[in-house]
C-alpha cells in the first residue's frame, strides 16, 4: 500500500483551518475532503470529484450506522417544529422556569439530563438539546453554553458505562490487541481496571457544574453571552406582545409518548438479545414518530390545527435541517479519507520506543489527542493506538492499563474539540447554534480539562494510585475558580 507520509495531515488540517478562518463548516470539510482524493488520486482533478462522490460520499452515507443518524436526526428536525409551532416548547420553558428559578439550577438540570441520558451519545444531543433550548432561551442562556454542556454529558457519560455500545466496542479492541500481543485477560475485567484512570472523562464530565457554579463565563463563551443578551433585547422590544397561554399537555404527552416508546424498545431488547446501536437508533426513531404524532394529535384537540397542516410543520421541520445532514456526510467522508491516507498510523509512527515507560501514557494522550482532532473520530482513533500503542507500551514495559486509560482520554479529548466528529456537529444541532460557535466558545472550556488530564497522567508516573482522579478534580475545582474570578464576566 502507498506510503503518503505528511501529505496525508493536509486534509484534516486544511480543514480545521479553513473552518477557524471561513466559519461555514461545509466549505471547510468539501475542501479538506477534496484536498484528500486530489492527493489519492495524483492530483488529477477528475478523478479526485468522482472519487469524492462515489468513493466517500456515497458509502459512508449509505452505511446502515451513519443512514441511521441522518434520519434520526431528519425526524428529531420534524418534531421539533411541531412543538416549538404548537407553543408545547414555550408551555414547557415556562413551567420548567418556574422550577428552575435562576441560570445555575436550568443548567444544572441540563446538566442532570444529560448524565441520565448514558445509553448513547447521539441521544444525549438529539433529546436533551432541543428539550432545554426554549428554557435556555427564558432564563437568557446563550445556545452556545447549552451546547457545551450537552456535548460533555454525551460521550464523556457512555465512555463511562461499561455495558454501553462504547464499552462493547473497546472490550473487542483489548481482546484483539491483547491475543496479539500473546497476553491472558478478560477484556471485561481490563476495562474495570481502566475505568478509574478516564481521567478526560471524569474532568469534562465535573468540569460543567464547576463552571456553572461560578455564575460567570470567560473567553468567546462569555462574548457568546454578551452577544445573545444584545441581540435578545432588541428582539423583545420588537416584538413585545402578549401570547396565549399554551396548554402544558402539548409537551407532556408527546414527551410521555417518546419515553414510552424508547422504554419500551430498549427495555424489550435489554431482556432478550441485549441492547445494540440499532436498537437504540430505531427506538429514537420510533419515538420521535410517535411523538410527532401525539404532537399533532393534541394540536388538532386544543388548537384546530388539521392533520394536514401539521404534516406540513413537521416536512418544515425535516427541511432545516438537510444542512445538517450535508455536514454529517461531509465529515464521514473526510474520516474515510484520512483513514485511507493512513493519516492515524501516520501519527502513531512519531511515537519513538526510546521514551521512558513511566510517561510513554502522557506520549499515547497526545497522539491520541491529536489524531482524533485530526480525524473527526475517537472511535477510529482507539482502534489505531489499540493496535499500534499497545506493543509498543508491552516491549517498554509501560503500563498497559495506564496505557489503555491514555488512548481512551487522548481519543476522547481530541473528538469533544474537533470541529469535524458527529458528536460536535449533532450538539449544536440539538442547542441550535451555529456549529464554529460551539466550537470556538466550547474548545477553552476542554482546554482546561485537558491540561488536567495530563497533570493527571504526570502525577501517575510517580504515584501510581486510582485515587488521583479524586485530588486533580479538586485542583481543577480551585483552579476553575481562580480563573472565574479574574478573567469571568
Amino acid at each position: 500500500m502507498e506510503s503518503y507520509g505528511v501529505l496525508s495531515v493536509i486534509p484534516p488540517l486544511l480543514s480545521v483551518a479553513l473552518a477557524i478562518y471561513t466559519r461555514n463548516i461545509i466549505l471547510a470539510l468539501t475542501a479538506g475532503a477534496l484536498s484528500g482524493t486530489l492527493i489519492l488520486n495524483h492530483f488529477n482533478p477528475f478523478f479526485a470529484v468522482v472519487s469524492l462522490m462515489r468513493d466517500h460520499i456515497f458509502v459512508e452515507v449509505s452505511s446502515p450506522s451513519n443512514t441511521q443518524v441522518i434520519i434520526i436526526t431528519l425526524i428529531i428536525g420534524g418534531f421539533v417544529n411541531l412543538l416549538e409551532q404548537s407553543g408545547g416548547a414555550k408551555a414547557f420553558s415556562a413551567a420548567m422556569v418556574k422550577l428552575v428559578s435562576n441560570k445555575i439550577k436550568g443548567q444544572i438540570a441540563t446538566w442532570l439530563s444529560g448524565i441520565s441520558v448514558f445509553f448513547s451519545d447521539t441521544a444525549n444531543s438529539l433529546i436533551v438539546g432541543p428539550l432545554f433550548r426554549p428554557v435556555f432561551r427564558e432564563l437568557k442562556i446563550c445556545r452556545e453554553k447549552l451546547a457545551y454542556i450537552i456535548d460533555t454529558t454525551a460521550a464523556p457519560v457512555v465512555i463511562l458505562v461499561p455495558v454501553a455500545s462504547w464499552g462493547v466496542y473497546i472490550m473487542s479492541l483489548i481482546e484483539n490487541s491483547y491475543s496479539g500481543m500473546g497476553v491472558k485477560a478478560d477484556p471485561f475485567t481490563v476495562l474495570l481496571d481502566v475505568w478509574p484512570y478516564q481521567f478526560y472523562a471524569f474532568l469534562a464530565l465535573f468540569a460543567v457544574p464547576m463552571f456553572i457554579s461560578t455564575g460567570k463565563d470567560f473567553g468567546p463563551m462569555a462574548a457568546a453571552q454578551k452577544r445573545f443578551l444584545e441581540g435578545l433585547d432588541k428582539t423583545e422590544k420588537v416584538t413585545e406582545k402578549k401570547q396565549e397561554q399554551t396548554k402544558l399537555i402539548v409537551v407532556i404527552l408527546p414527551f410521555a409518548i417518546m419515553v414510552a416508546t424508547l422504554a419500551s424498545v430498549l427495555g424489550y431488547y435489554a431482556m432478550t438479545e441485549g441492547v445494540k446501536s440499532v436498537h437504540v437508533n430505531a427506538g429514537l426513531c420510533l419515538s420521535y414518530l410517535f411523538a410527532s404524532m401525539g404532537c399533532a394529535y393534541v394540536m388538532k384537540r386544543y388548537q384546530k390545527i388539521s392533520y394536514d397542516r401539521s404534516m406540513e410543520m413537521f416536512f418544515e421541520g425535516v427541511g432545516n435541517l438537510i444542512s445538517v445532514g450535508a455536514i454529517l456526510a461531509l465529515a464521514w467522508a473526510l474520516s474515510s479519507i484520512c483513514r485511507e491516507l493512513e493519516t492515524g498510523q501516520y501519527l502513531a509512527t512519531l511515537i519513538g520506543d526510546s521514551l521512558d515507560p513511566r510517561f510513554f501514557p502522557i506520549a499515547v494522550f497526545f497522539f491520541g489527542a491529536m489524531m482524533s482532532f485530526a480525524t473527526g473520530s475517537s472511535f477510529g482513533t482507539f482502534a489505531i493506538l489499540m493496535a499500534t500503542t499497545l506493543p509498543v507500551a508491552h516491549i517498554l514495559g509501560a503500563d498497559l492499563i495506564l496505557t489503555i486509560a491514555a488512548i481512551l482520554s487522548g481519543g476522547l479529548f481530541g473528538d469533544h474539540t474537533s470541529p469535524i466528529s458527529d458528536t460536535t456537529v449533532l450538539a449544536s444541532m440539538g442547542a441550535g447554534c451555529p456549529h464554529i460557535d460551539h466550537v470556538s466558545t466550547q474548545f477553552p472550556y476542554a482546554m482546561i480539562a485537558g491540561f488536567m488530564t495530563v497533570f493527571a497522567f504526570l502525577l501517575l508516573a510517580f504515584f501510581n494510585s486510582p485515587y488521583v482522579v479524586l485530588f486533580v478534580l479538586v485542583f481543577q475545582y480551585v483552579v476553575i475558580r481562580i480563573l472565574m474570578q479574574r478573567y469571568g464576566s
